[in-house]
């Protein structure tokens, strides 16, 4: 069999985003699991042939599906140079990939915690630094005093400290008190590399600036149980570069003023196929398994559940048309609608708000926060913070972001 003959690899998942290269539309495409420094600029109109690449097509099948779709005629000597580009980046799910894959998670596991991936980015990286950026914040709200009773859960952004400070700073100082008695927190992220994963763990401890915050192997090793090793390890290096439970451990270690606790971190993957077959997360045999394991495990601990989670992304930064005045007053508007069902304790309004226009405002805190009101219920809440923080120069793209307390 020719090479022109023999099916390309599969393409995995991969961070594709559109520029301008020598003043042509073109796409930047790397890898989001970061094996590969390599990073690869396409013209935008070869993007097409991306899609094709599902793993059984040929190079000739290839290029006559680009004429056919597309009207597009790409030789096939094109199409082989952009597959061997690919293979070096490690974009391929191919054995190359999987050997990449294989050495990193091995390092991964074997490192004392997992690496910092944010801190000199979203956080300043020193520990005495980062206490005066922290406190700053925390100084900045006035006007937020501590709950006096205990506060079950919350909801923290995961966008960097330069937007989301005070948002941050409001949120934590109102669950101080339940923050610094909690002797373990439970951290659901958004994994927005998460496809095909609906949870994600690890018993890899997380650190911050302060020092490592230990993840509670134990109960890991329960959750796994229940919703079988394999499904919650199978993307256990999202862990790795993923920063939402980063930037919720680097302020709970601060509120608790360095002094560590017991950690859960799960990372929670997209809800999209629920949106998408018209189900509800409330009848996943894999998310319920979860939740039973996880109060189980929790009973007669003092727990706090935190979803790091931030809520729309709008605008040309996020594939969508640009907002103007009206358009925000909308946005707004619409995240009223979710903060409402969340101080309601409502998970079933929260879910049903967001499907109903196909989840057109990319709110990637769905997950986390979903899970968490399940995790919670009964529970009512208080919204403590809300902002919509800039996503590109032009003032056309945003994310906005919340503070919720639930007691």
């Amino acid at each position: 069999m020719s090479s022109s003959e023999q099916a390309y690899p599969k393409l995995r998942a991969l961070d594709a985003r559109p520029i301008s290269h020598n003043g042509q539309p073109s796409i930047l495409l790397r890898d989001p699991l970061q094996l590969s420094e390599r990073t690869i600029v396409i013209p935008q109109a070869l993007s097409a042939a991306l899609v094709l690449f599902d793993g059984t097509r040929s190079a000739d099948a290839v290029s006559a599906a680009l004429a056919v779709r597309y009207g597009l005629q790409v030789p096939s000597n094109t199409l082989q140079r952009l597959v061997t580009a690919l293979d070096e980046a490690l974009l391929l799910d191919n054995a190359r990939f999987a050997q990449a894959h294989e050495a990193a998670l091995s390092a991964y596991r074997q490192a004392p915690h997992r690496p910092l991936s944010s801190a000199g980015e979203s956080y300043p990286a020193d520990a005495d630094e980062l206490r005066q950026a922290l406190q700053s914040y925390v100084e900045a709200v006035p006007g937020v005093v501590p709950v006096e009773g205990r506060v079950r859960g919350l909801v923290s952004p995961h966008i960097d400290c330069a937007r989301g400070g005070l948002v941050y700073a409001a949120v934590w100082k109102r669950a101080a008190r339940s923050v610094q008695a909690a002797d373990l927190v439970v951290v659901l992220g958004t994994d927005h590399y998460g496809q095909g994963n609906l949870l994600t763990l690890t018993r890899q401890h997380y650190a911050t600036p302060y020092g490592p915050l230990p993840t509670a192997q134990g109960i890991v090793d329960q959750l796994a149980e229940a919703i079988g090793p394999q499904a919650a390890f199978a993307g256990e290096l999202h862990h790795r570069g993923e920063h939402s439970i980063e930037l919720a451990a680097v302020w709970l270690h601060h509120m608790r003023q360095g002094q560590p606790c017991e950690v859960v971190p799960v990372l929670c993957g997209s809800f999209q196929p629920f949106i998408e077959a018209g189900g509800t997360p409330k009848e996943d045999a894999t998310l319920s398994a979860f939740c039973q394991a996880l109060r189980q495990a929790t009973t007669g601990r003092r727990t706090l559940v935190v979803a790091a989670a931030d809520l729309s992304h709008v605008g040309p930064a996020f594939g969508g048309a640009p907002l103007g005045l009206v358009e925000r007053a909308r946005l707004q508007a619409a995240d009223e609608e979710l903060l409402t069902c969340m101080c309601a304790g409502d998970a079933q309004a929260f879910f049903a708000a967001i499907q109903r226009d196909g989840d057109r405002r990319n709110v990637c805190g769905l997950p986390p926060i979903d899970l968490a009101l399940r995790l919670l219920a009964p529970v009512s809440g208080e919204q403590v913070a809300y902002q919509r923080c800039p996503a590109d120069e032009r003032g056309t793209s945003w994310v906005s972001v919340c503070g919720v307390v639930w007691e």
